[in-house]
């Protein structure tokens, strides 16, 4: 019993340590310039593999116009003007997102197409988006959720890379290695996610 009992301790305190580590690096990272109080979820950089692939999936073309809610550095805004030709508009919260945003879409050369505004996702106006990418915590999405289906119209693509949506269908869902590790990508159709 006594053995069992010092096992016992020994895991917890075992167990605390990267609670407590992962906590430090939570609260670092908040009080850091990369993430803004009013936002939803933090910034973390989908892999290369993963912008590439949301974009295939929702078959974006030269005739789409690509709204990327919490733009980051702004990986998908240049990925889709530059190897896709489509006009995309991306809404950062984070001032210094934004302004690496820009140098981003200048280095590229994708100016004509691809454009950022340092803009809460909440008072932004989606119904121009003909396609909608998102990357985002799973619990984001209740929030999120209304405002997307009051302003998309019918038809609308809308990809997120890493987590569903509550209550909705996937018109297709697809397992990718990205980063390492296996992750799924959900694509959703306006309209048909019932």
């Amino acid at each position: 019993m006594r053995g069992n009992l010092m096992f016992a301790r020994r895991f917890i305190r075992a167990a605390a340590v990267p609670a407590m580590v992962l906590a430090q690096g939570l609260a670092a990272l908040a009080q850091s310039n990369l993430v803004d109080p009013r936002s939803i979820a933090p910034f973390v950089p989908a892999p290369w593999e993963a912008v590439d692939r949301m974009l295939e999936i929702a078959a974006v073309t030269e005739d789409d116009l690509v709204y990327d809610l919490g733009s980051g550095d702004g990986r998908i805004l240049v990925r889709a003007a530059k190897n896709f030709g489509a006009r995309a508009v991306g809404f950062e919260i984070n001032r210094e997102l934004v302004r690496e945003t820009e140098s981003a879409i200048q280095a590229a050369g994708v100016e004509s197409l691809a454009e950022i505004y340092e803009k809460n996702i909440f008072d932004a106006d989606l119904s121009p988006a003909t396609v909608i990418t998102v990357y985002l915590l799973g619990s984001s999405y209740m929030q999120l959720k209304p405002k997307i289906e009051l302003e998309l119209r019918p038809g609308t693509r809308l990809v997120s890379y890493c987590s569903g949506i509550p209550g909705w269908k996937a018109a297709r869902t697809e397992t990718i290695l990205a980063g390492g590790k296996e992750q799924k990508i959900y694509l959703y159709v306006l309209g048909r996610h019932y």
